[in-house]
């Protein structure tokens, strides 16, 4: 760390309260010359006097900081003055009062603990007088403040404000000085403040700041609650069908109960979205929504995860909180439910009936106040007979079920959803893609949709990708979409099906390449055209679909 040279004249460490008039005055501005410097030691006690009086009889931390940083500015001559405060809980060192930042500037000085100058004063209790900041690397100028080639001459003095061994910030300033000599008596000035303010600063802290950044943290909660309702409220999920519509008023009537709700559906229908919904729009939507996939872990690693284990419970184990009591106060969702362990569904049921349960290695009851919601693509009615499912865990999850359709029986959502996610990844990749060619939405609305939801998101996802017109065409679509023919046959997988379909990919490709140019995808395969024409009409493709869209007037591709 670069540090000013000691001039072995300089005065030791000085008390201004005992004898102001020893020390040597600071420049006032930029090479000021030595003319107009004042003697400011009586000024040095009138800003002592200010401060315990902000301090001591009017209680106004705020107002003391105003006044110091507003002298140290003035008297000093510099441009710059901070104090920081380091916030225990976060680990962060933020600009709580400047003189010379504007708000943004001040907003943008958070530093992590040891991190740059500043974090490594309040993590050392060691001030740090760097002499030009252009030279030290650990000057990281967060507050973008140092902009000008002269600005790299500036010298930045930081201080802790400690009481012992405990840190509660620092106190900066930047600025030009004509020696070492002011800088180093600048530098003690600065520590004798901030030793005088630290007893203040610590009462301040726990009294005020952790309080102003939890009121903070709860308006940023209400917030974001606000967004998350609106995002997951029923009537922003997308669709008009009456499958769809009957959901929405199923989960309009139980939202705002306590009741345990079984999600049912194939997979990808939006099982997810329907959860997020029930408990934003529900009594716990200020609680957490913490999810758990029954079918992401190993059987001997659900129980833990789910209910926590206690330190010891098994060889190396440290204490581990699971998601039942992440949960508290809130909801959980448990997907894929039907791939619980049996083991665990003993614990879930009785969850369910007491909301209570014990860590794995525990003794100790741990009661939770939760809602539970869960989730799966299995006819669990079926796996009670087979006994692979708990017969009173099924009732206990059975109270209020949701079937949730697949998309092939919401013929009429498919363009609306599609519409949906066209808007959105455009935005996320930056395009502007107006809509479908009209043969693209015959095949969207003529697929069955295995995958649901999900698959039409990927599908329209890709397609946003690969489109280069303005519109989305029917070759921008996989494969599986323009040949429907294929798929529905008893055969799909036998030779002539596969050969069919490399031939189709490969004739696709090419007119896509060509954007439709039949003569020129020919020579491309080595076909002549009349043979490319053929093989076309054959595979049912047309050379319209591949040529650059355009809108004509009144006309709606979307």
């Amino acid at each position: 760390m670069p540090k000013p040279a000691q001039n072995k004249e300089s005065p030791v460490l000085l008390d201004p309260l005992t004898d102001p008039g020893q020390l040597s005055p600071g420049p006032l501005e930029k090479g000021a010359p030595e003319d107009l410097l004042k003697d400011w030691g009586g000024r040095l006690v009138n800003l002592f006097l200010s401060l315990g009086r902000h301090l001591a009889e009017e209680n106004d931390m705020n107002g003391a900081l105003d006044a110091l940083l507003t002298f140290i500015k003035e008297e000093f001559g510099v441009l710059r003055g901070m104090v920081c405060l380091l916030h225990k809980a976060s680990g962060k060192i933020f600009v709580y009062r400047s003189k010379g930042l504007t708000a943004a500037e001040e907003a943008r000085g958070i530093y992590g603990f040891g991190e740059g100058v500043t974090g490594r004063v309040v993590k050392t209790g060691r001030p740090i007088v760097v002499k030009r900041v252009g030279d030290e690397p650990g000057f990281l100028n967060r507050t973008k403040t140092v902009v000008k080639p002269d600005d790299l001459d500036m010298s930045f003095i930081c201080v802790p404000i400690a009481r012992g061994a405990k840190v509660l910030g620092s106190l900066s300033s930047e600025g030009w000085f004509p020696d070492d000599v002011s800088l180093d008596r600048h530098a003690e000035i600065l520590s004798v403040i901030a030793n005088l303010l630290a007893s203040a600063v610590e009462l301040y802290l726990v009294e005020n700041v952790d309080k102003v950044l939890w009121e903070r943290r709860a308006q940023s909660l209400v917030t974001e609650l606000s967004q998350m309702r609106e995002r997951y409220c029923p009537t922003s999920l997308v669709g008009s069908s009456k499958a769809i519509q009957e959901v929405y008023y199923l989960i309009q009537k139980v939202a705002t109960r306590k009741t345990t709700v079984l999600l049912l559906g194939e997979s990808g229908v939006g099982k997810e979205m329907v959860a997020n919904a029930l408990h934003y729009y529900g009594l716990k939507a200020q609680g957490p929504l913490v999810k758990f996939n029954c079918a992401a872990l190993a059987e001997n690693l659900v129980e833990s995860e789910l209910f926590g284990h206690e330190k010891g419970s098994f060889t190396g184990a440290a204490f581990h909180k699971g998601r039942f009591e992440m949960a508290d106060g809130g909801t959980i969702f448990l997907d894929e439910i039907g791939e619980l362990p049996l083991g665990a569904q003993a614990k879930l049921l009785r969850v369910l009936q007491e909301r209570a349960f014990e860590r794995v290695g525990g003794g100790t009851p741990i009661h939770v106040d939760i809602r539970v919601i869960a989730a799966t693509n299995r006819d669990l009615g079926e796996m009670v007979k087979a006994g692979l499912f708990r017969e009173d865990l099924y009732y206990r999850l059975n109270v209020f079920p949701i079937l949730i359709p697949p998309l092939r029986e919401r013929e009429d959502d498919v363009i609306l959803l599609a519409k949906h996610f066209l808007a959105h990844y455009n935005e996320e990749t930056g395009k502007a893609i107006t809509g479908f060619a009209p043969a693209t939405l015959r095949l969207l609305k003529a697929y069955a949709w295995p995958g649901n939801v999900r698959e039409l998101e990927n599908v329209i996802h890709r397609a946003v990708i690969l489109a280069a017109d303005s519109v989305v065409c029917p070759h921008d679509l996989p494969l599986a979409l323009n040949a429907p023919e294929f798929l529905e046959t008893d055969k799909a997988n036998g030779l002539e099906n596969r050969l069919a379909k490399i031939e189709r990919q490969m004739l696709t490709e090419a007119l896509r390449g060509q954007k439709g140019n039949i003569s020129a995808a020919a020579k491309e395969l080595g076909l002549t055209r009349r043979a490319m024409a053929l093989r076309m009409k054959r595979l049912n493709l047309a050379y319209k679909d591949f040529r650059p869209q355009r809108v004509g007037p009144g006309e709606n591709l979307a």
